[in-house]
């Protein structure tokens, strides 16, 4: 969870270029004891490479690998342009954080930054804020701008899960689900007392009354069976309201399709949120050594809007929440590390060159060179 204080808020700063707001923040960042002063040139030096911008007015710039070593301490520093700055060509910023980071935390941050900065309202509302509280607040989830992402459905797998029956295995998703907080004791005993459905291909699923609507998706490490019926996957539902309609829709058109068992598959989540299987779909696995920052996320975006087929990625080491692989938020999103499998599903006309295009840059090190 990122941490802010009121002197890491910057209120109504006014510079003329990107490259002041980078010293600027970079300065801070050395005050507060959390870089050395030769950090400001590894930012610059980003800049360089590519545009730290966003979107909706939000940049983030940040060192490089080279300069990481001069990163004393993992932190931030927010400065806030009413006015705005010109990022980069016909890109406008009015909030920049500045981001120091010792190792793949940074990752951390981004990705809880851009769930938040993907939300228009809490944009504008980071533009004409007042005081540092309501940007902490903001920042950090606690006002209700960010709270949209909270209601947002969750998903969370159980994998090779040693269970020796039906029950242990639903028990074992009542856990992984309590231990997130979707839910309490009295929602685990709920789900022990109930009967799971059985949907059909070894697919059971089962329900329960939640603080946080969510799926936990739960493979057993061996073959099961209850009774007659074979035991391949527990889908757990839990639903704080009915924000779940959708992906029951999709279950519904996996059953009709024959495509349930799908859902044992490496990109299950993903077929529970998109349904049945369509186009084309290649797995490759992240070699840079610091993952999906800012740098290589660009590019691997740059790739995918380079093709008209719809793209849609999920993070298989994850949450396998699959997403647009042409928003940089989105795929920062999802928080990527070095080794992490990258599952993608591309529709259209050109979906088998998009996949090859995708694959080979992967390969290439998406802009860092392969290792």
């Amino acid at each position: 969870m990122l941490k802010l204080v009121r002197e890491q808020i910057l209120l109504g700063q006014s510079v003329a270029t990107k490259g002041e707001a980078i010293a600027l923040l970079a300065g801070k960042l050395t005050e507060a004891g959390m870089v050395e002063a030769g950090y400001v040139d590894g930012m610059l030096a980003r800049e360089a490479q590519h545009a730290t911008y966003l979107g909706s007015g939000i940049a983030i710039p940040h060192g490089t690998t080279d300069t990481r070593h001069l990163v004393k301490s993992t932190g931030v520093m927010v400065a806030q342009f009413p006015h705005g700055i010109e990022w980069d060509e016909g890109q406008i910023a009015y909030v920049a954080i500045g981001i120091a980071a010792k190792s793949d935390e940074h990752l951390g941050i981004l990705r809880q930054l851009t769930h938040v900065l993907g939300d228009e309202q809490a944009a504008a509302q980071l533009k004409e804020a007042t005081d540092a509280d309501t940007i902490i607040n903001i920042l950090t989830g606690a006002t209700a701008a960010a709270s949209v992402q909270q209601r947002e459905v969750q998903y969370l797998t159980l994998a090779d899960f040693p269970a020796d029956d039906r029950d242990q295995l639903l028990l074992g998703a009542a856990a992984r689900a309590k231990s997130a907080d979707w839910g309490d004791a009295a929602m685990v005993s709920a789900l022990l007392a109930s009967e799971p459905a059985y949907l059909g291909e070894g697919i059971w699923l089962a329900r329960a009354q939640a603080a946080q609507t969510g799926w936990v998706l739960a493979t057993p490490s061996s073959k099961l069976r209850a009774g007659e019926l074979p035991v391949s996957a527990m889908l757990l539902l839990c639903a704080a309201d009915s924000s779940h309609l959708p992906q029951l829709e999709n279950l519904a058109k996996l059953a009709a399709a024959g495509q349930l068992a799908t859902l044992t598959g490496s990109d299950g989540l993903a077929m529970l949120q998109a349904g049945p299987a369509s186009g084309l779909s290649e797995t490759f696995t992240i070699i840079n050594p610091h993952g999906l920052h800012a740098r290589p996320g660009a590019m691997l975006v740059k790739v995918a809007k380079e093709f008209e087929s719809d793209i849609r990625v999920a993070n298989l080491d994850g949450s396998g929440e699959a997403v647009s692989a042409k928003s940089l938020m989105k795929v920062i999103g999802l928080g990527v590390k070095c080794g992490h499998r990258l599952a993608f599903r591309a529709e259209g006309a050109d979906a088998e060159a998009a996949l090859k295009g995708i694959g080979e840059a992967i390969a290439a090190g998406l802009g860092e060179g392969a290792h």
